[in-house]
């Protein structure tokens, strides 16, 4: 079944297509791949970024919008991503960046296009434990500006992800949202104050 992936908004395409004519910005990117690149790059693929700033033992606290996210192409394959972030101005380009999450979130995509369910894919960063999903919201009609993570969504924690947790295999929020929130949970060292 098709993913249903959302239209990025227009200023923040614009801001990454005007980035990557740029050859200063390109030259001072720390992506070697991209500085590198034989032929045209584009932006493809705009996954909006959420970040899960905190788990409660409830579940999850709420979930904020970050940013949006595209591949950058060249040929056959992804050699960068370009991050554009929300200002007082609107969308903007933020930085362009490589490493294992540009292949893992293109092979979860893949993965994700085989199932037999519809979704909009969108990405879930877990800051506290340096952890990102790519994000199958189970409601494709959804403004990818909103939502939450229903029990029902799946999450595909992409590579490297944290030890225990397998990378690739889609997990519902229901299933694996309690290993994140023990995994969140401070822990009481002995002798420290309750």
């Amino acid at each position: 079944m098709p993913l249903h992936v959302p239209p990025a908004p227009a200023p923040a395409l614009r801001s990454v297509l005007t980035a990557l004519g740029s050859p200063t910005a390109v030259r001072e990117a720390r992506t070697p791949s991209l500085r590198a690149a034989q032929g045209p790059a584009t932006p493809e693929l705009p996954l909006p970024v959420y970040v899960l700033d905190r788990i409660t033992a409830q579940g999850l606290s709420a979930t904020r919008l970050a940013g949006w996210r595209f591949l950058i192409r060249c040929g056959d394959r992804a050699v960068a991503a370009a991050d554009t972030m929300l200002t007082p101005d609107g969308w903007a380009f933020s930085h362009f960046f490589e490493g294992p999450y540009i292949a893992s979130t293109e092979r979860a995509v893949q993965q994700a296009e085989a199932l037999q369910q519809p979704y909009q894919p969108r990405l879930l960063s877990v800051p506290g434990l340096y952890m990102l999903t790519l994000w199958l919201h189970g409601d494709v009609t959804a403004e990818a500006t909103e939502g939450y993570p229903a029990a029902t969504d799946l999450l595909v924690p992409l590579a490297p992800a944290p030890p225990g947790i397998s990378s690739h295999r889609p997990h519902r929020v229901s299933e694996l949202l309690p290993v994140l929130t023990h995994r969140a949970s401070p822990v009481k060292l002995l002798g420290s104050p309750a």
